[in-house]
């Protein structure tokens, strides 16, 4: 099974646990605590060596992430038991997705060639909540190649208004 399925499924377990004890926020708060402490790769090797007791785990994990709640601690532990734990950063994306669609918000994904300012964040916020009819929260992207304009993706569909794809289409045309 690849990760992005376990993920997947974890996430939707850890999502209706959360759901039904209405912990999302400290459900989604937990997780990323988790993923920002396996995202040190001496940790992760520690935690994956096969000769590195049960108890000498435990206890890293009891140390590392001792800030988060017993559920999510336990969820931690089980993950490091069977050697899951590569899956988190998965598992969090997953968990904020579901989140965001149980709270009708989407997710936008912007690449602009230059840095926005606060009012062109703002006004391309409003319009893509007025597309989708939902709240809005920009992931936002500077790639130089998009020349001007922006790309905005949001879940499987596309907004290309970039120059570079503009370009592409006259020299086509052209052609």
């Amino acid at each position: 099974m690849g990760k992005g399925i376990s993920g997947r499924r974890h996430a939707q377990a850890v999502f209706q646990i959360a759901l039904d004890s209405g912990q999302l926020d400290r459900w989604q708060s937990d997780l990323e605590i988790m993923a920002g402490v396996l995202q040190d790769a001496e940790v992760v090797s520690f935690l994956e060596n096969p000769r590195i007791s049960h108890v000498r785990k435990t206890e890293l994990l009891h140390l590392a992430l001792r800030d988060i709640a017993p559920a999510a601690l336990n969820l931690a532990r089980l993950l490091a038991a069977r050697n899951r734990l590569r899956m988190i950063p998965n598992l969090v994306t997953e968990y904020r997705r579901l989140v965001y669609a149980h709270k009708g918000i989407v997710e936008a994904d912007v690449t602009t060639a230059i840095p926005l300012t606060e009012p062109e964040k703002e006004r391309i916020g409003r319009g893509v909540a007025m597309i989708t009819g939902k709240t809005v929260m920009l992931d936002l992207k500077v790639d130089p190649g998009v020349i001007g304009g922006l790309v905005v993706r949001v879940g499987d569909e596309l907004m290309d208004g970039s120059v570079r794809t503009r370009l592409q289409e006259l020299r086509r045309s052209l052609a």
